[in-house]
């Protein structure tokens, strides 16, 4: 938060207007939601995320996938992952080794996704999609291919799958085996204000994330898990 006040001009603006209660730029003044800025007003600036020295100017909506998938569908060696979405999306980086990525046009998979798809069915290893609802009705396949759906914060589910997804801060958390929406804690930390759960993308240097109001603000808690003791989401 200090790193962010000190060299990135949107927080630089933004807190000492507003006020914060750390660091306290204006005596007395806490700041609306406790200093917590909504997500479209951050995405709306987004240049003033960059931080002074330079970096990234686009936000990652695949940052975190390969470590959401271990906690929501672990997938194996020889494993492939389709992620589905528009063709600017970039593969998943992060996967486990020996896990293939690719992204893939719902309303049309490529010839060379599509083979791909049926070489990994052929060699019985696992195909995850990954995607919305809409998205994963509309792709081809059999009952083999297991669907990983993305859930936003204001509408997460039971699953029994699941990852917790913004099309801005990426990959978020995902559902456990417990049936918790786990947070990617190492990465990402979330606290409650009163505009609803705020974000902070930890190890993202550009653009910087800090405090923010996805889906508009949700209601919710952070609490350890009291299975695995690590934070889940309640909303």
């Amino acid at each position: 938060m200090r790193s962010a006040f000190a060299t990135v001009p949107f927080y630089r603006e933004r807190w000492a207007l507003d006020g914060r209660e750390d660091p306290v730029v204006v005596p007395g003044r806490t700041g609306t939601n406790g200093g917590a800025a909504p997500l479209a007003e951050a995405v709306h600036k987004l240049v003033d995320l960059v931080p002074l020295a330079g970096g990234a100017p686009r936000p990652d909506p695949v940052r975190g996938l390969g470590r959401v998938l271990r906690t929501a569908r672990a997938p194996g060696p020889g494993s492939l992952v389709v992620l589905l979405g528009p063709d600017d999306l970039r593969p998943p980086a992060d996967l486990p080794k020996g896990v293939r990525g690719c992204v893939a046009d719902p309303d049309g998979p490529n010839a060379s996704v599509l083979r791909e798809l049926t070489a990994t069915l052929h060699r019985d290893h696992r195909v995850l999609v990954v995607g919305d609802d809409k998205a994963i009705a509309a792709f081809p396949g059999d009952d083999r291919v297991e669907a990983v759906p993305h859930r936003e914060l204001d509408s997460l589910d039971s699953g029994p799958y699941g990852v917790l997804h913004d099309p801005v801060l990426g990959y978020l958390g995902a559902l456990g085996n417990c049936g918790r929406w786990h947070l990617d804690w190492p990465h990402v930390y979330a606290r409650p204000t009163d505009g609803g759960l705020a974000f902070t993308l930890l190890r993202q240097d550009s653009p910087r994330f800090v405090d923010v109001l996805p889906a508009g603000g949700v209601r919710g808690e952070i609490a350890p898990c009291p299975r695995h003791g690590t934070p889940v989401v309640l909303t």
